[in-house]
């Protein structure tokens, strides 16, 4: 609903849809809202399978007969405050292949996409006479746009004609670049705002910016139920310790060891996580009276990081209250909404930000998330 508001508030049908993924918000924008999508992706393998499920939308409708076709009700019939459903509108979004430059000017920014893929160069959705590829100005958003991606937009927003709002929601702030870079290197995603630069103290580490992509819900319900899960906690720290013993100058590496470690014991889990660190599980003693007496202080090491889940909000509210100030400074008019329930998506606070007044564009959001159909 949000975009959709934007839409009709500044009058732009063309959304921009940057880091789409597989394309179901440009799916749902271009068939369910019936707006014309530009779909950018990196991954020409994601972009790939975009495609395909267009494709497959596109014959469902076709076999249900085309447009007009209501498809599956996305609220209980009961519910008083329940809306007629929108017909789907058989359009695909028109997807891009390419990185978004954020060093390039507005009419240069997309990148070959990585792996470059075998079609011709992909055209800038805003290069056209007056910045969009159809002549006028268009809407740009990004769900969940990771790391260094989200300031991107902001900062292409910021300096693009062709972009009258955006409508941006952060994701993974570990990977977002902090002050000083070294020279010749793109600006840090973290300042942007002259206000937070100049704060003594305002600097992030990595470990605070990793906190702030937890899901604080979720873990609230993992300790009120004594969930297993939170055994992944003391195996990390147990690992980490072995890591170091072993070669002191690896530490705080990234262990992928998989979504389920919770149900592993501790020496297959560790058998899976020091290969990462380029050690050999062979040579490290897994069932000493050491590790068995770290496994024993899990209580402590949830302790520890239920502390750090208690200042993730703290985090992330300044990382997106300086991306709030700094479009502020350069005169936009912007907000930060929490568009939708955090038990659905832990990064629920959208910043919004136009070259004309919001007001109506915001007004009576808070209801419509009430009704799940933000």
């Amino acid at each position: 609903q949000l975009l959709q508001r934007l839409s009709q508030v500044t009058g732009c049908e063309h959304v921009v849809d940057v880091g789409a993924g597989q394309g179901h918000l440009s799916r749902f924008l271009s068939f369910g809202l019936g707006l014309s999508v530009t779909s950018v992706e990196s991954d020409g393998r994601l972009a790939g399978l975009a495609e395909r499920f267009d494709r497959e939308l596109l014959r469902e409708l076709e076999k249900r007969g085309g447009a007009g076709h209501e498809g599956h009700p996305r609220r209980c019939p009961k519910s008083p405050r329940r809306r007629p459903l929108r017909p789907l509108t058989p359009r695909a979004p028109h997807h891009v292949p390419g990185r978004l430059d954020p060093t390039a000017p507005w009419r240069e920014l997309l990148l070959p996409p990585d792996p470059p893929g075998p079609g011709p160069a992909a055209q800038n959705p805003l290069g056209g006479p007056r910045g969009s590829a159809t002549g006028g100005q268009v809407l740009v958003t990004g769900l969940h746009a990771c790391g260094d991606l989200s300031p991107a937009l902001l900062r292409h927003f910021a300096r693009s004609p062709a972009v009258a709002a955006v409508a941006s929601v952060g994701c993974c702030y570990m990977k977002v670049s902090t002050a000083p870079q070294p020279p010749g290197c793109p600006q840090p995603g973290y300042p942007l705002s002259a206000s937070v630069a100049a704060l003594p103290g305002h600097q992030l580490s990595y470990r605070a910016r990793e906190a702030a992509c937890h899901a604080l819900e979720e873990y609230e319900g993992r300790l009120c139920r004594g969930s297993t899960h939170l055994r992944a906690h003391c195996y990390r720290a147990a690992l980490e310790s072995l890591i170091c013993n072993a070669h002191p100058g690896k530490r705080h590496l990234g262990v992928q060891t998989g979504r389920k470690a919770h149900t592993l014991s501790f020496p297959q889990y560790a058998r899976l996580g020091l290969p990462h660190a380029g050690l050999d599980p062979a040579r490290v003693p897994l069932d000493s009276w050491a590790v068995e007496a770290m496994l024993e202080q899990q209580h402590k090491v949830v302790a520890f990081c239920t502390l750090g889940q208690l200042l993730a909000p703290v985090v992330e509210t300044l990382i997106l209250l300086d991306r709030l100030l700094y479009l502020r400074e350069q005169g936009f008019h912007c907000a930060l909404v929490p568009l939708f329930n955090p038990r659905f998506s832990p990064r629920n606070l959208v910043l919004v930000a136009a070259r004309t007044p919001l007001d109506m564009a915001l007004a009576g959001l808070d209801k419509d998330s009430e009704d799940g159909d933000s």
